[in-house]
């Protein structure tokens, strides 16, 4: 999708004192996760990251904070250009070995789990918020399985059941397929998704159980992620028109997802005006440790909005626009004691 640049200057002319302004075509550094079966990212945002409701899912809230539950799309290596094995290390593949997601490495054996049928046809789902050329690979764990124990790679077959390079895109997901492998019990999908037209890979751990008596059933997906109920605010914003002064929105209709701050660097306390756009969809929420306010959430149903936060503690942080769609933009504010 091509960025009308017409519109980014209307958007300065509209917001003369906008210095740091993300747009992306889609989203900014978070691009998918496989939504049928549900991987652990999406089961955990699906029961609500401020009240998740599975042991599993708390406890990854406790390790990682409620972040990586709103980011579910974004457990991904920029430059892995198919090293997987190489840069991930045993025990953290449900994270690609980052710290951010360590709360779905957990070795249980409670992880919400969707039952399958054994060697029947089955479509895997993998929902894509920035759609890109690339091929997937879905691996399933050997015969004797143990998800009490750290998973390694040796944990899973050696060749993928099934491999497909640029599958459909239908409905906001890729549609694979595939004749799922001969097993019994639970075991544990690991999909990855190369990119053909950038090194960046994604990856994401499905749990599933094999026949009858699952005792953790996984949610069945229905629509999209963003289906589900808001969390509620942990605070108030101070509400702002949802148009510029004139009625004008300064073009932000041609931008998909954006997020901006004013100023980018501000003093503990200062006010900040953050700039939120989700063209073709509508603001989610701005999010960001950042501010007093550490979730903000739009009165009404808006495409652009322009919320007033006070600035947290001092840092850097990253502030994050989610839309409705799953869309997400991030940029950056520093606070300053």
């Amino acid at each position: 999708m091509q960025i009308n640049r017409k519109a980014i200057v209307a958007i300065t002319l509209a917001t003369p004192t906008l210095l740091a302004l993300t747009v992306v075509p889609g989203t900014a550094q978070a691009h998918g996760t496989m939504n049928n079966p549900p991987s652990r990212t999406m089961v955990c945002y699906g029961e609500g990251p401020e009240n998740p409701k599975t042991a599993a899912c708390k406890q990854a809230v406790q390790l990682g904070g409620t972040q990586p539950l709103y980011d579910w799309n974004e457990v991904n290596i920029a430059n892995a250009a198919g090293n997987h094995r190489s840069l991930i290390p045993d025990g953290k593949l449900c994270s690609a070995g980052r710290d951010k997601y360590r709360g779905f490495d957990q070795a249980r054996a409670d992880w919400p789990a969707t039952t399958l049928s054994s060697g029947s046809a089955y479509t895997f789902k993998f929902r894509a918020t920035a759609p890109h050329k690339g091929a997937f690979q879905l691996f399933i764990t050997k015969d004797g399985y143990d998800p009490a124990k750290p998973l390694k790679w040796s944990d899973l077959e050696s060749t993928p059941f099934h491999s497909e390079a640029n599958p459909a895109l239908s409905g906001g997901s890729y549609t694979l397929a595939a004749k799922l492998p001969s097993k019994q019990g639970r075991h544990l999908i690991y999909a990855i998704w190369q990119r053909s037209d950038s090194p960046e890979a994604f990856y994401s751990c499905s749990d599933v159980v094999f026949g009858q008596g699952n005792p953790n059933p996984a949610p069945t997906p229905t629509g999209t992620p963003t289906a589900t109920p808001k969390p509620t605010p942990t605070g108030s914003a101070t509400p702002v028109p949802t148009q510029q002064p004139g009625g004008d929105t300064g073009g932000l209709s041609a931008i998909r997802a954006g997020v901006g701050v004013s100023p980018a660097t501000a003093k503990a306390g200062q006010q900040v005006k953050v700039t939120a756009v989700c063209s073709g969809s509508q603001v989610r929420g701005v999010a960001s440790y950042g501010f007093t306010t550490t979730r903000a959430y739009p009165q009404t149903p808006t495409v652009a909005w322009w919320p007033v936060l006070k600035a947290g503690r001092p840092g850097r942080f990253a502030v994050t626009v989610t839309c409705k769609n799953g869309d997400q933009a991030r940029t950056t504010l520093t606070v300053t004691g």
